[in-house]
Formats: C-alpha cells, structure tokens, sequence
C-alpha cells in the first residue's frame, strides 16, 4: 500500500513508494519493545557464574561458544532495526568496560517490558522517558555513594575483581592464574597522568597458542612476533639490537605501467638480471649502513636481498602485521620508515634482546627489554583451538576489568547486592515524585530487580524467595548482601570477593536507559520497499511486524 495525504479535490496524494511498509503508534511501540525483550531474552539465560553457554555457528561452519553477551550478540545475525538498538547497548558496554555486557542487555529489555507495562496504563511515552531519565541519574548518584574506593597499588582487590569477571567463563578454573596475568599486564602499561592513572589495553598483545596447558601462560615484558626469521643463517637470538622498521618492500619495484621489454640475446638477459640484484643489494646496502641489525618489515623481502641480509648477520622479519609494527615502534622507540632510500640512523629504535624461540612447537620471536616497557605481551596456551578462544575472551574481559578499576579507582560488589540496594533507594526516590513520573521511576526500580532475579533462575534457585530474602538484608543496612548462587545463600558479597568496577554498573544503567528511551520514543515505522528503494530495506531490517533474529 502507498501512503499519503489528500488534496482538496479528493485527489489521494502518495508519498511513499509502493510496496513500503509503516507501522503507527501503538503497533510501531510493541513491535519494537517485542524485539528489543526478544534480545534481552536470548542472553538472559547466560547471566551469572553458573549461567548456560551458547553455541553459534556461522555460515561457513566455524563455531563459538560461549556465555559472553556481546560475542553471543555480535555472531548473530539479527535484522529487525529496533532489536539492533539493544545490541548496540551490549557493543557499547564491550568497548568501554569490557564486561558487564549481559547485564546491559537484559535491564534494557526488562526496562522496555516495565515500560509496555506503563503504556497499556495509559502513560505517554514522554512520562515514561522523563521518568527513566531522572531515575538513571539518581541511580548513577546513589551508586556512587555506596562504591569503595581502591587504589591501583591493590594488588589482592585488583586480583578479585580479575577473578570475578572470569567466573562463569571457559577458563573459571584457571581464574587464579588468568587473574594474576591480567592484573601484571594492566600494571605494565597503566601510567600516571595528571588526572589519576591512565590504561590502554591496546598495549597488551594476546598470542593464541594451541597446545599445552593454560597453566604455561606466561607475560612477556616486550612484543611477541608469530613470525619466525626469514633465513636460518640469520642469528637466532641479537643483544642489544638496533632496530629498524620498515613499511616498504625490500624487492624489486615493477612499473606502475604495463611494460614490454625486447630482449635479443642472452648478454641483454643477463644485463636485465643484473641491474635488478644492483638494485636489491643498494637496498640492503642503505639498511646495512644505518647499523640496523635487526629489521621488521611490513612488506616482503626479496630472495636475494634475504641472501644478502643474512651474509651480514642481519635479523629479519617480513610480512609483519601493521598492530604489530606499531606496537614495536613504541617499545623499541623506532620510528616507521615508509622509504628505504629516506633510512637514516636516527629512525633506529633499541631491544636489549630480540630472539627466536620455540613455544610448543611453533617460533616467535621475542622483542625484550626495550627502551620502553610499556609494551607487554601474553601468551596464552589452551588445549585445542575453542578452548585457546574462549580463555582469549575471558582474558579479555579480565584486563578491561582490572584497567577500568585503576583508572577509576572505585568498586562495587556484585551477586545483585548494588542492584537491589540501587532499587531500594529508587523506590523511595519514586516515592518522592509527583504525577505519573513517580509510576516510571517506580518501574525503573522494579526493572533493576531483573538481575538479582535472573542470576537465581540461573541458578535453579526460587527467584521471588531470593529476592524477598535481598531486600530483607537491605532493610537492615546489609548493603553488600548478595547472592551465592553456588549454595543458594544471601551472603556479604565483599567477603566472598565478589567484586565489579563502579563503571560497569553506571555504564550498563545509563545505556540500557538511553536504548530504551530511544525505542519508546519512536511512532512511525517506515520500511521502504526493494522495488523502490533498493539498499534501504537493508538499512530498516526485515518486516516491521516480525522479529527475525537468525543464526
């Protein structure tokens, strides 16, 4: 159907093509919430230590598995525009904290759920978004005041917090060790900075390695290559070596245009051979006279020029990844050098120690004691390739965790105890409020319920039980109680070492918030149609009045 308006001679006036689709007020709201629950929904069951894994299998057969909300997400091939919304709520999560990504997820879809709730009331959308705005913000203030502070020289709190974002992951038996990994990484590249402390985990470099036992990870202070040198005559291991990096290719450059070379005798070959070896060894020869001795090339390096780096002692790698290159020039201090003919001496950086080593099996090179130390490496060990995978992820998690508790330098506990002392507080803020606000507020509460309840279905455990037994240790000033859902008690959460950066808690409210403020605010539907439209239905997703969420 074409819709439009009409004009005054009753003439109909289309202003969508045929074939598009629109869905109105209230259809267009339960659509969207539908699917923005229906995500929340196919993640919930992961929550908690003891949550259930999921399997995804792509098109090309690969598989993962796992319990992590924003991988489960990211693998699955989900269409319906309002539902994206939500997985962006779990992206977000990922790319600032780390972890707390199922949390995320299912408060917002249990925040849409307690907003349908309101709108079948009569609310207005507008209410409701108000309402959850200025419960967001109290929250944010509330949290705050029941966080520890920690200091990032903590090691045994940082150690916890490791461990608590590893538990319920493919490598939880290995907590301890993953733990212990994580916190010395984070403490090898945080720095001080006028404003507190400063991490980048993006100078933390993760070698997978099949084969062996997690228990023969090992932190390397420097950059671990995957690659091993090109010439066995090369020197296996270079001290204090100096260092050049090149993005350049060490070849034989061909024309940028189709060439055509007559060659009539044997004399002119040999001429032709020649000139190119005169112009590989000139390369070489510019590398060798800037008194590098260990080279990192991006690109590749000829045969002959390998001939002649190794006559000369030379280290050498090609093919290296850009991550790579960039790491090493700011361990080793090395400028990238993008043309061999512009090598000077100054583009040197310096490695105490570059080596090849054999680690079960397979050589990397090591890039030790550099100038600067603030470039670590960790190699991670795992008994077949899914395992090595799933103890990445975990890792992963593990070190955003660890770096977001050194920046900040503020915790909470977790076992749903922040939780339901947030709603508790919220429900006298609620209290509090005039008009129809207090309603959304008041859903708001009810709504962080959703994670102390999920973690005992996950459990197996009562949910309504557990959560009476919650509040009724909040009511008398337990702010740390929580639940263990390994035996099915309320206990102290700090004791237990149970413990979360305040930021994973502020960043899941405040997104899962904005998502489900953004999805109820939203009327009109309109997805435009192949025939007219081309690329967009793309853009809108599938049918509005669907949810096809597809593996």
């Amino acid at each position: 159907m074409q819709y439009g308006g009409q004009a005054p001679n009753g003439q109909p006036i289309y202003i969508l093509g045929e074939g598009s689709q629109r869905t109105k007020g209230r259809d267009a709201q339960s659509n969207n919430i539908m699917a923005g629950k229906a995500v929340a929904n196919a993640v919930r069951s992961t929550l908690g230590p003891i949550g259930m894994d999921k399997m995804l299998v792509d098109s090309m057969g690969d598989v993962v598995i796992t319990n992590d909300g924003a991988t489960i997400l990211k693998e699955m091939d989900i269409e319906h525009p309002a539902a994206k919304m939500i997985v962006e709520v779990a992206k977000t999560q990922d790319d600032e904290v780390g972890d707390g990504t199922t949390s995320a997820t299912v408060i917002a879809g249990e925040l849409l759920k307690k907003a349908e709730e309101l709108l079948d009331d009569g609310v207005h959308p507008t209410i409701i978004a108000s309402g959850y705005r200025n419960a967001a913000d109290k929250a944010a203030e509330y949290i705050n005041e029941i966080a520890v502070d920690v200091s990032p020289d903590d090691t045994e709190t940082l150690k916890k917090i490791a461990s608590t974002a590893i538990t319920g992951k493919g490598g939880e038996e290995y907590k301890d060790t993953l733990a212990q990994l994580s916190v010395d990484a984070v403490k090898a590249v945080s720095e001080k900075t006028e404003s507190g402390t400063s991490v980048d985990t993006d100078e933390i470099k993760i070698e997978k390695h099949a084969g062996g036992s997690m228990r023969d990870s090992e932190l390397i202070n420097g950059v671990v290559i995957d690659k091993e040198r090109l010439h066995t005559n090369m020197p296996k291991k270079v001290e204090n070596a100096k260092v050049l990096l090149l993005s350049a290719p060490i070849e034989f450059q061909k024309t940028e245009m189709d060439a055509e070379i007559k060659i009539t005798s044997p004399d002119q070959m040999q001429q032709f051979l020649d000139q190119e070896e005169k112009m590989i060894k000139d390369m070489v020869d510019k590398i060798i006279n800037s008194g590098a001795d260990v080279v990192f090339c991006q690109k590749g390096i000829d045969d002959m020029a390998q001939h002649y780096l190794q006559k000369e002692g030379i280290f050498a790698l090609r093919r290296v990844k850009q991550s790579d290159m960039d790491r090493l020039a700011k361990a080793t201090g090395a400028n990238i050098v993008q043309d061999v003919d512009e090598i000077s001496e100054s583009d040197l950086g310096s490695a105490g120690n570059v080596e090849e080593k054999d680690v079960s099996g397979t050589k990397m090179t090591y890039v030790t004691d550099c100038e600067s130390q603030k470039s670590v490496s960790v190699i991670l060990h795992g008994g077949t390739e899914h395992v090595v995978d799933s103890l990445e992820i975990a890792l992963n998690d593990a070190l955003r965790v660890v770096g977001v508790a050194v920046e900040d330098g503020k915790v909470v506990v977790g076992g749903g105890a922040s939780e339901v002392e947030l709603a508790m507080k919220l429900y006298n803020y609620a209290a509090s409020l005039e008009g129809r606000e207090q309603l959304a507020a008041h859903k708001f509460a009810e709504a962080l319920d959703i994670i102390p309840q999920t973690l005992a279905e996950n459990a197996g455990l009562d949910a309504i039980d557990k959560l009476v037994e919650l509040r009724s240790q909040h009511e008398k000033g337990n702010k740390y109680a929580g639940l263990d859902v390994r035996n099915g008690e309320i206990v102290n959460m700090w004791e237990d070492d149970v413990i979360e950066p305040l930021r994973i808690k502020t960043q899941a409210i405040n997104a899962a918030t904005e998502a489900a403020v953004m999805i109820l605010r939203i009327d009109d539907v309109v997805a435009t149609s192949e025939k007219s439209g081309g690329g967009e239905e793309a853009a809108m997703g599938g049918g509005m009045g669907g949810m096809p969420m597809g593996m």
